[in-house]
């Protein structure tokens, strides 16, 4: 069987194509398989290809400088990176690297631009999706920008324990340092941020897992903190 044709029908985005704009996708895109903590594209490089998470988790983030970066999403199943291709963005805007082994699916730009003017349902559904991702950048920037380090914190916690991922916790997947990343603030900051949050009885701790004990007091330090 296909493979490729498998990853069309069962992703959100694409399964309702008609076989014929399937077989036309499928002659413009490219399957690559990556090994977790592997760089899937590079902030600042050629950006040919609209990217596709068929499985896997991929952190999304901003080098800031050198050894600063900041991370702005964790993309699972049925997210597209750097979707700006599409519009005429010639360089990834920021980038992306496999939390977990993931596949991704590289989609030319010009063909999926195609497929979107010609297949109004299809748009609609592709738009959509990057409408939540947009409200998370925002999110993302007011955060940066008007919260102390607790609250940053307590944010990326309520994000990345947030039921879009699915039942499976992805703290069993991220360092320290990445929850540092997403809040914004140092790994040295975020270890004693954390202990402070169990020990106030917000969370509880389980090796690298971390289980949201008091999601209402946690979304107070967020807003406020």
């Amino acid at each position: 069987m296909d493979s490729t044709l498998d990853i069309f029908n069962s992703s959100p985005c694409f399964r309702d194509l008609h076989p014929e704009e399937i077989e036309y996708l499928k002659v413009e895109k490219k399957q690559i398989s990556y090994q977790k903590g592997e760089t899937i594209c590079k902030q600042g490089a050629f950006a040919p290809y609209v990217l596709y998470v068929v499985d896997g988790l991929v952190k999304v983030y901003i080098e800031l400088s050198r050894n600063r970066q900041k991370a702005i999403r964790l993309l699972r199943s049925g997210d597209f990176i750097a979707f700006q291709a599409v519009f005429g963005e010639t360089l990834y805007q920021y980038t992306a690297s496999a939390i977990t082994d993931s596949n991704i699916c590289m989609i030319n730009k010009d063909a999926l631009k195609n497929m979107l003017l010609e297949n109004k349902d299809f748009a609609f559904r592709v738009v959509a999706r990057n409408y939540l991702s947009e409200n998370h950048l925002l999110e993302t920037i007011k955060e940066t920008i008007q919260k102390q380090m607790p609250g940053k914190l307590a944010s990326a916690l309520l994000y990345l324990s947030s039921s879009q991922f699915g039942n499976d916790s992805v703290f069993n997947y991220l360092t320290r340092k990445d929850l540092a990343d997403f809040a914004g603030i140092t790994t040295e900051s975020t270890v004693k941020i954390l202990k402070e949050f169990e020990q106030d009885g917000l969370i509880i701790s389980d090796g690298k897992d971390i289980i949201i004990k008091n999601t209402d007091k946690l979304k107070d330090v967020s807003m406020h903190g």
